[in-house]
C-alpha cells in the first residue's frame, strides 16, 4: 500500500501505518471519530488524514492498482445494491449548485445504490454510486467504459437490454444474462456460468460488514465513495 500514500517532505509526519489502522477501525465499526482508540492517536490527526487522503482520490486509486495486478478478469459480473442512508446524510438538502449526494427515495427509504464489476473470483474491480431510485441501466452503462478484456459477463435480468448485450459483444465479451418474462422469445444462457454469480452477492454481503458503508452516515459522495474503496481494498485485495 505504501506506494499509493504520498511522501513526506520536511518535518517528519505520524506514522501514517496507526494512522491508517485508526481509519479502518472507525469505518469498520461505525464509529465517530472521537471514539476511535487513544492507540491511534489524537481523533484529530486520523479525520483531518482521512479527509486529506479523500480529497487526493487515494483509496479509489489504492483499490484500482492493487486489483490490476490480481484480477482473474477471464469471467467478470456485475450487479448492484442498495446501502441504507442515515438521517444525518439526508437531512439537508443539497445547495444551489451541488450536484446532489446520490441519496434517492425508494420503497425502502433514503437509499444509495452501489453498481459493481468483479472478477470470477468475487473480488470487485470498479464501483459507481448513483441516488437509490436510478435504474441499474445508468450504472450499466458508465461501468461500460471501464470492463477489463474478458470472456463471459453473468448479470441479473436487470441488465436484460439488447443495447446491453451488443455493447458486450462489441468488447468480445458473451452476456450471461436471463431474459425477462416480460420477452416474447426466450433467451438462451448458460446456467451453470449464472449459478457463480453468487459470488458477488457474497462480495456485497462482506462489504456489508463495515458499518460506515452499510449504513451511509457521510452526507459528502466522495467521502463514502472511499470508505467503500477502503473496505473493499482490505478485505479483497490485501
Amino acid at each position: 500500500m505504501r506506494p499509493f500514500f504520498p511522501k513526506s517532505h520536511g518535518k517528519a509526519r505520524v506514522d501514517d501505518r496507526r494512522v491508517l489502522s485508526g481509519i479502518i477501525f472507525v469505518n469498520r465499526n461505525g464509529l465517530r471519530w472521537r471514539d476511535a482508540r487513544r492507540e491511534y492517536g489524537p481523533h484529530k490527526t486520523l479525520y483531518n488524514r482521512w479527509m486529506r487522503w479523500d480529497a487526493m482520490g487515494i483509496f479509489a486509486r489504492m483499490m484500482d492498482g492493487l486489483a490490476a495486478g490480481k484480477a482473474e478478469p477471464q469471467t467478470i459480473m456485475i450487479d448492484a445494491t442498495y446501502l441504507k442512508a442515515h438521517r444525518t446524510a439526508s437531512s439537508l438538502r443539497p445547495k444551489k449548485g451541488d450536484p446532489g449526494r446520490l441519496i434517492g427515495r425508494t420503497r425502502g427509504g433514503m437509499n444509495t445504490k452501489l453498481n459493481a464489476i468483479t472478477d470470477q473470483s468475487g473480488r470487485p474491480l470498479s464501483f459507481f454510486m448513483t441516488a437509490g431510485q436510478i435504474s441499474d441501466d445508468t450504472g450499466a452503462a458508465t461501468l461500460l467504459d471501464s470492463l477489463p478484456a474478458a470472456q463471459w459477463m453473468p448479470g441479473d435480468r436487470g441488465y436484460d437490454a439488447d443495447w446491453f448485450r451488443d455493447a458486450l459483444e462489441a468488447k468480445g465479451i458473451k452476456p450471461c444474462i436471463p431474459g425477462r418474462k416480460s420477452r416474447g422469445k426466450p433467451v438462451r444462457y448458460d446456467k451453470r456460468k449464472y449459478k457463480r454469480r453468487n459470488r458477488i452477492e457474497i462480495m456485497f454481503g462482506r462489504l456489508k460488514d463495515w458499518r460506515r458503508v452499510a449504513t451511509r452516515y457521510d452526507r459528502c459522495p466522495t467521502i463514502f465513495f472511499s470508505a467503500i474503496c477502503l473496505a473493499a481494498t482490505v478485505m479483497f485485495w490485501l
